[in-house]
C-alpha cells in the first residue's frame, strides 16, 4: 500500500485506528479453545467485528510464532483473510546483517502480503535497507518505545547534556535511509510529550503508535501533538479492543471497542 493510498483510506473512514491481533491463545474466550484452528476463528471474527473502523491491523508474530507451524499457519491465514483495503503490519521486530534481512523481508514482505514489518534499528543502515527494497512495502523502525526499559537507551543523552537523545538520533539518521513513502517509526503512546520534538526532527513520516488502552497512552494528547497535515499517525490498539469480552459476545464488544474509539479519531481529523 502507498503512502496515497493509507491517507486516502484515513480520510474515508475518518479513522486511523489499528487493531493489533496479538492473539494470546491463553486469553481467547474457552469455547473457541477446541477449534481446529482457534487463533484463525478468533482474528476472523475480530476482522469482521472491527473492519468498518480500522485503516490497519498488526499481527505480533511472537503470539503465533510460539505456537510453531500451527501458529505461523494461522498467521498466514489471517493475513490474507484481511483485505487488501487494510494496511497489513507484520510486527515482528526483525533486523540483522544484510544478507539475514533480505531474507526476513522475503519472508514477510514478498512471500506473505503484509505491507510493512516492524525493524530494529540497531545494527544500522545495512540491517535496515533490505526492507525498503519492495515497492509499496514499508519498513517500520523502532524509535522510542513505550515500555519502561525506554529509559535505559532510547531517552538516554548520547554524550553531554547538550547532545541528541538516542531516539532522536535514530530518527534523524534513519529518516535518510528511506523516502516517507516506504519508512515509518514506532513511537510509544506514553511518551506523548515528546511528540512536538518528533515532529520537529520528522515532520513528515507517519509514525505508528502503540500504547493506547492498556498501557494507559492517550489518544486525545497522541492526537494533538503527533498529526501533521496527512495525518501520519497510526494508533494502535490491541488488548483493549480484542479482550474487551471473554464470553461469547467477543466480536460484538471487539466492533464497539474499536468503534468508540474510531468515533473520538474521527473529532480530531
Amino acid at each position: 500500500m502507498t503512502k496515497k493510498q493509507l491517507v486516502e483510506q484515513i480520510r474515508l473512514k475518518n479513522s486511523y485506528l489499528c487493531v493489533g491481533l496479538d492473539t494470546d491463545l491463553s486469553k481467547i474466550p474457552d469455547f473457541l479453545k477446541d477449534e481446529e484452528d482457534a487463533i484463525f476463528s478468533f482474528n476472523k471474527s475480530i476482522i469482521d467485528a472491527t473492519l468498518p473502523y480500522c485503516v490497519s491491523y498488526k499481527l505480533n508474530t511472537a503470539f503465533y510464532e510460539a505456537q510453531g507451524l500451527k501458529g505461523w499457519a494461522a498467521m498466514e491465514k489471517t493475513v490474507n483473510y484481511i483485505p487488501d483495503t487494510h494496511f497489513k503490519i507484520a510486527d515482528a521486530k526483525r533486523g540483522d546483517i544484510g544478507n539475514t534481512s533480505t531474507q526476513y523481508a522475503i519472508a514477510f514482505l514478498k512471500n506473505l502480503p503484509f505491507d510493512a514489518i516492524t525493524v530494529a534499528p540497531y545494527m544500522g543502515e545495512d540491517s535496515v535497507k533490505p526492507f525498503l527494497q519492495f515497492e509499496g512495502k514499508w519498513a517500520i523502525v523502532l524509535a522510542l518505545t513505550s515500555n519502561p526499559g525506554a529509559a535505559d537507551f532510547e531517552l538516554n543523552q548520547l554524550n553531554q547534556p547538550a547532545s541528541p537523545k538516542l531516539y532522536e538520533k535514530v530518527i534523524s539518521s534513519v529518516s535518510g535511509w528511506g523516502t516517507t513513502d516506504n519508512l515509518m517509526f514506532v513511537v510509544g503512546a506514553t511518551r506523548a510529550d515528546e511528540f512536538i520534538n518528533l515532529r520537529k526532527i520528522s515532520p513528515d513520516h507517519f509514525f505508528l503508535v502503540p500504547g493506547v488502552g492498556a498501557q494507559g497512552g492517550s489518544l486525545s494528547k497522541i492526537s494533538k501533538k503527533a498529526m501533521n497535515n496527512e495525518v501520519g499517525i497510526l494508533v494502535n490498539v490491541s488488548r483493549d479492543i480484542i479482550f474487551a469480552s471473554s464470553g461469547k459476545d467477543f466480536a460484538e464488544v471487539a466492533g464497539a471497542k474499536a468503534k468508540s474509539y474510531a468515533d473520538e479519531m474521527a473529532t480530531f481529523l
